[in-house]
This record gives C-alpha cells, structure tokens and sequence, in this order.
C-alpha cells in the first residue's frame, strides 16, 4: 500500500547465515552502483552533495570503495562480471590526458584514502586489475601511485594508507622507496597503548577507528606483509588482546556501540571480526568470532540504510545528513563493504565451517581504561558509560564523543538548533544556559579517571564554571553524579536514553517531580532525581536527530542551578517492554555518598589513556 524503506536494503531478507548468503548480500549491494559509473569507468557519482574535498575524488571515492569487499570475492573464487570496468576505470582515472583523470596529489588529500583500496586490489588480485592493462596504462598507474605516496599523509590511521599501496606496487614489481613505508610503519606503532588498544593519532579519540582501521589493516598487512615476521607477530598478537574487549561494544542482537566519528560507515565496525578470520587469528573460539561477524550484518539487514534505488545513503540506522561528518560524499558509506574482507578465505576455512555460537553475557560492568568507559550489557543493547574523549575538529563533537553514555541499541542524538535550549535533547548529556536560549555541554575534561566500575571528571561548560562528574555502573542503571560550583544563577535540562517514538502520539509519557518516564511499544525509558529538585519531562525531540530512529522520546530533568555548589544526582535507564523493565522500574537505586566517591577516587583513581595527550582545537 506505501513504501516500505526498509524494502530497498539490498540486504533486506537475506538470512545471511553461510558464505554464499554473504557473496550474495555483498553482490546485491554492489548492483545498484553499476549505472552510476562514468563512461570510462573511472568515476561514480551517486547524487550532488559535498564533502569538503573537490568533486573528483569524491568520485573515485565511489569507484575505489567497492574494492574492499570485491576484491576479496575474487580472491576467493567468487564471479564478478565487472573488472573490464574497473581496469577502464584504473586506466583513464590515471591518465592526465584522459576526462576522467583523478587529479593529481599534492599534499594530504582524499586521494589518499582511496588509492589503499587500489593498492589492496593490486596485491590480491593483479591478474584480474593489472596484467591485463596495456603498458601505457601500467606505467600511468604506477605513476600516479608512486607521486601519491610521496606526501605527507595525515598523523592517525592514514599512514596505513601507503603501507597497503607499497604492498601493490611490491606485487607488481614496481619499484619504490621501502624507506618511507618502514618510516610510517614504526609511526603507527607510537600510537599503540598496550592491551590491545591503540588510539587514532595523537589525540583524544579511541574510537571505531581502532577496530575498523587500526587493527583492520594491520591484520591485512600480517596477513600479506613479506619478511616481516617480528612485526606481523605483534600485530596478530594485539588483535587477539583486543579481542577481548572490542566484544562488549556488540550486544547479542548484533548491533554495536554508537560511539564517534564516520558511523555512516555502518557494517565497517563488523570488519574486525572478518579481519581476524583474513589473517588466521583464532583470537576467541571461530564459532564465537563468526557469530559477532554474521549477526552485525543481520542487524543492518533490518535498518531502512539506502535509499530507493538501493544506494546506500549517508546517515546510520537511517538517511540522515545531519549527523554526517564533513568529509562524507555519496560514496563514503561504501567502506561498509571492509565487512567482506572474509570472502576472500575458502569454504572450508574453519571460520566459515564453524557453526556460530551466541555471545557471551557478562554479568558484571567491564572496565575500559584506554577509551575511557564502563561496559554495561542489558537485553539486545549493551551500555558505555564514556569519560575522557573528545572532538572540537569533527562536527556534533561534543554528542559523538563527550556524553556520559552511549548506547546500541538506542544510540544517540546530535542537536539540531544550538539556540534552542528548551527543545534541545540531551540524551545521555547535561545541559546548561545562563540565559535560557543559547547552552553548553561537556566537550572536554581537565581530569578524567577510572577506579573499578566508575569514572570520573572534572570539565567546564565556561570558563567559571566548574562541573565534577561521576559516573557508576548499576546495572540495568546506571547513575550519574554533578557537583557544579558557578558564579551566577544557571538553567539545567539532564535527559536519559532516546527511543522510538510512534506516529500519533501512540506512546505514554509520566512527567512529574524528579522523575520523566516514556513507554512506547517496545521500550521503556526513565531518569530519576535522586538529589535535587527537577521536574521530569518526557521531551519529543527534534526529528532525524537521533542516530538510530527519526523520531525520539527522551525523558529529561530540567531546574535551576543557584550560584554556589549544587549536587544532583541522577538514576537513568532504558529496556525493552516487558517483565524486566517493571523489576526494574520498581527498584531504582541509591544515590551514592558523594565524600566516599572522592575518597576512592583519590585512592584508586587512574588516568583514562584517552586524556593522556595535550588538548587539541
């Protein structure tokens, strides 16, 4: 009778459960680009919106990304009718005299992204991409590739970039200088932190960068890297430790943390799993690994994430450019298909033969030192309580990084009017105004610690005011306390977790003093005062601000804040309707005393890795 958005997935009813359910998802992902290629194949535009680089990268953006899940198919043996196409595309994207040339690199560009898939598709591959090009072709590609990596490229994940480039050219029999691929080889491993853990670049960000990039490529080096062994032993060896804890970011239905930067790009988060597969590390049981990997993918198979003819749009659980980052063209969404990498293993390989086994429940909190958080699971969701991170570069920092919880399953909201504090949404945040209108929220710490099952900061919203934040774990609650010290009279509005709302008002809402409540069909959401005089309010928060959801309710606590020291404390939670939800609603927890909390902390206390490099604007 209407659309169903969900109906253009090109994963939508796919049971994804074997490797020829994958080889099927990643080929009906691809289909949909193939009338968006130019002419001579050298370019992909999918529809006119910006990023911040110019339209021709943008465009081999669209070509490129595809690479890192059909490259692995046919490494694999699967069939792919379409590799004339992107020897077209490699031959005129490289050719200075050809329309559809890329452009030339000369400095730190997007470009440079983009050619690691290239020189991946190389090293895997060469007899399908580069033995058959003509030579002009040849020596216009490897032209293009050497003059690339001779620049400088961004201080994070990006050194990867050349590593994989060097890999293609050294299979192909190009010459190169080793020195500058030793250099940023010795550099990434400065940006390791131990346990497994690296962070991106030096700065205060452990995100999805680190299992989806981090440790993605440096699983693809391990597995292809020549005479390499004491570092190829590292890398394998640090993935097996991250293993460990990079399980507590995905909840038993599939879906994974939304936390950070770049989640446009979706099922990436999924490509550890397969990544670990790639290079052989068996870091938990294969039957384990495997489960994580096919249930992501069955996640996403349920989420309305393309568009009508099938294009996956930019946005996470839905289109949505108002989360986007400013380096998001149309084709970014497609390093989504690094969730392919294991096509390119046999169907006998034990990850492949394994019979999935369900995740492991953790019954208690599980803390994170290096990024910062407290690890929570509850039924379908798993819960980070986060402190010590942060972003002033990336867009919506603030909500991608510096909110004092994060959430699977219900995800979490940027804002959309920064003059709109009566309307703003906060979930998972505090807010403050001083006027009423305009507002600010934690965007970084001074102090940021862990002791045990708790965090602790101290940040300011201004420069005079002072705000001490602890955050404790009691599961499914969890619950936050604020000491804030301000020279002048301040508003503030605290909300919990962001669900669904139904059309029509079709949900109930429990406003009241200290308390705010929304049930909607499948959840239940409530934030509790438990020190303070707030009055609760169940907030219908702007649309298409929430990550997961277009429309969202979000109980909050909104009063004043005199001049002086004023505590609050405040008990938050969110679970699927049902029997759980009620127990758990019948007993809240006890506010915590606020002198033994600084008495722990004080004893046992340690800095957060994330914190541990100077503050960047």
């Amino acid at each position: 009778m209407t659309y169903d958005p969900l109906s253009a997935n090109p994963l939508a009813g796919n049971p994804l459960h074997s490797r020829a359910d994958v080889e099927k998802g990643l080929n009906d992902l691809f289909a949909p680009l193939l009338p968006y290629f130019s002419e001579g194949g050298a370019r992909v535009r999918l529809d006119a919106a910006a990023a911040h680089f110019d339209r021709a990268a943008a465009d081999l953006e669209g070509f490129a990304r595809p690479l890192w899940g059909l490259t692995p198919l046919a490494a694999g043996g699967g069939d792919f009718e379409h590799w004339e196409l992107y020897r077209r595309g490699l031959a005129n994207g490289t050719d200075p005299e050809h329309p559809e040339y890329w452009g030339t690199v000369n400095s730190t560009d997007q470009r440079m992204v983009e050619l690691a898939a290239i020189g991946f598709t190389l090293r895997m591959v060469p007899h399908l991409v580069w033995e058959p090009l003509e030579q002009k072709a040849k020596d216009n590609l490897a032209a293009y590739l050497k003059h690339a990596r001779q620049f400088d490229y961004a201080d994070n994940n990006w050194k990867f970039f050349r590593i994989l480039v060097d890999l293609g050219l050294e299979e192909c029999g190009v010459e190169f200088d080793r020195s500058l691929t030793d250099k940023y080889l010795e550099e990434l491993d400065g940006f390791y932190l131990g346990e497994g853990w690296y962070r991106d670049g030096n700065v205060r960000r452990i995100d999805h960068y680190i299992p989806f990039a981090m440790h993605f490529y440096g699983l693809i080096y391990a597995k292809l890297a020549r005479g390499d062994e004491a570092r190829v032993a590292r890398y394998k060896e640090r993935a097996a430790l991250f293993a460990r804890d990079i399980t507590s970011w995905f909840d038993e239905d599939g879906g994974v943390l939304a936390f950070g930067r770049s989640l446009t790009y979706r099922f990436a988060c999924g490509g550890f799993w397969g990544a670990l597969a790639f290079a052989d590390v068996e870091a938990l049981p294969w039957g384990e690994i495997k489960g994580h990997f096919m249930r992501h993918l069955r996640w996403w198979a349920k989420q309305p994430i393309a568009n009508r003819d099938g294009i996956l749009s930019i946005g996470y659980g839905y289109p949505n450019l108002l989360m986007s980052e400013n380096y998001n063209s149309a084709g970014s969404p497609y390093w989504a298909l690094k969730a392919f990498l294991p096509l390119a293993l046999a169907a006998d390989h034990p990850f492949w033969t394994a019979e999935e086994t369900p995740a492991v429940k953790r019954e208690e909190p599980l803390p994170l030192k290096h990024p910062g958080m407290v690890m929570l699971q509850t039924p379908g969701n798993v819960v980070a309580l986060s402190s010590g991170q942060q972003n002033y570069q990336m867009r919506f920092g603030a909500e991608k990084y510096a909110k004092f919880v994060y959430a699977s399953r219900y995800g979490f909201s940027v804002e959309s009017d920064e003059r709109g504090f009566d309307n703003a949404a906060f979930d998972g945040m505090i807010g403050f105004s001083d006027d009423g209108r305009h507002y600010r929220v934690r965007e970084s710490n001074e102090v940021a610690q862990i002791a045990g099952h708790m965090l602790f900061a101290r940040w300011k919203p201004w420069a005079d005011v002072s705000v001490e934040t602890w955050l404790l774990a009691a599961s499914p609650w969890h619950i936050r306390v604020h000491r804030i010290t301000t020279p002048r009279a301040l508003k503030a509005s605290e909300g919990g977790f962001a669900i669904g709302r139904a059309d029509l008002n079709a949900d109930i809402y429990g406003d009241g003093a200290g308390r705010a409540l929304a049930r909607s069909e499948t959840d239940v959401s409530v934030i509790l005062d438990l020190a303070g005089k707030r009055a609760g309010r169940a907030h219908k928060a702007f649309p298409n601000t929430n990550l997961i959801v277009a429309k969202t309710i979000v109980p909050q606590l909104r009063g004043d804040i005199p001049v002086g020291a004023t505590v609050l404390i405040t008990a938050a939670m969110a679970l699927p309707v049902g029997a759980a939800a009620d127990a758990a609603l019948a007993k809240p927890p006890q506010a915590p005393d606020v002198a033994q909390l600084e008495a722990l902390f004080a004893r046992e206390g340690i800095d957060v890795s994330a914190i541990l490099v100077p503050e960047r604007f």
